[in-house]
C-alpha cells in the first residue's frame, strides 16, 4: 500500500489491486504513521505508512500478502497462546506478529479474559510486530473491561511495540509493565486506586 500526502487530503493505493481511498490528512506526532487515516478509511495492516496494508476489497478475498519484512525465528510459536486465570487476573499472552491473520484469534482471547470478570495483562514479551487490527481489539477490550471496573494492562513490549503505543499515545492509555510479573501483581493489588506504575524503559 502506497500513503501519498497531498495536502490538505491523504490518499492510499493498495498495491494488491489498485484501489484508492482519499481523505482529509492526519495530523500526527509522526508523519510516518497513519494508523488513524487507515482505520477511519476501513483499511488494515501496519500503523506506518510503509505497510503492509489491506483495503478493504482485498480483505474479502483474502490473498498472499508481501513478503515479511522481518523472517520469523525458528520455533517461534505464532499467533495469541492462550488465556491463563491466575486467581483475580487473566493473562492473555501471544507472540510472534499481531495482524490481520491473527486478528479473531485475539478478539477471542480478550473476550474470554475481560468475560472472566478479571483484571486483564496482556503478555506482549515475544511479539514482534503490532498492526492496526490488534491495536483496535486491545482498544475494544479495554473498554469492556472498563465497564466491568476492570483494569487492562500490558506487559514487556518490544521497543517497536513500545514505539507504535507511544507515537499512537496509547501509552497514556494503557498501563506498561516491563515483566509480567509486574503486571500482574499491580492488577492483584487495588489497580484502580493506586497511581500507573509506567515502564520507563524504551
Amino acid at each position: 500500500m502506497t500513503v501519498v500526502p497531498d495536502e490538505p487530503l491523504m490518499t492510499l493505493i493498495c498495491d494488491s489491486c489498485g484501489a484508492v481511498a482519499s481523505g482529509p490528512a492526519c495530523v500526527l506526532p509522526d508523519a510516518e504513521v497513519v494508523w488513524t487515516f487507515v482505520a477511519e478509511q476501513g483499511w488494515t495492516g501496519s500503523p506506518f505508512a510503509t505497510g503492509p496494508h489491506r483495503c478493504p476489497r482485498c480483505d474479502l478475498a483474502p490473498e498472499p500478502g508481501p513478503a515479511p519484512t522481518r523472517a520469523p525465528r525458528r520455533g517461534d510459536p505464532l499467533g495469541v497462546l492462550g488465556v491463563e486465570h491466575l486467581d483475580e487476573v487473566a493473562v492473555v499472552t501471544a507472540a510472534g506478529d499481531l495482524d490481520l491473520a491473527t486478528g479473531d484469534a485475539l478478539h477471542g482471547a480478550l473476550t474470554e479474559a475481560v468475560g472472566a470478570d478479571r483484571h486483564v495483562v496482556v503478555d506482549l514479551a515475544r511479539v514482534h510486530l503490532i498492526d492496526s487490527t490488534a491495536l483496535g481489539e486491545l482498544v475494544r477490550a479495554r473498554q469492556d473491561a472498563r465497564q466491568r471496573d476492570r483494569q487492562l494492562s500490558l506487559a514487556g513490549p518490544s521497543r517497536f511495540v513500545r514505539t507504535v503505543l507511544h507515537t499512537m499515545r496509547l501509552d497514556r492509555v494503557f498501563p506498561v509493565f516491563d515483566t509480567r510479573r509486574a503486571a500482574v501483581d499491580w492488577s492483584r493489588s487495588d489497580a484502580t486506586e493506586r497511581p500507573r506504575e509506567r515502564s520507563t524503559a524504551w
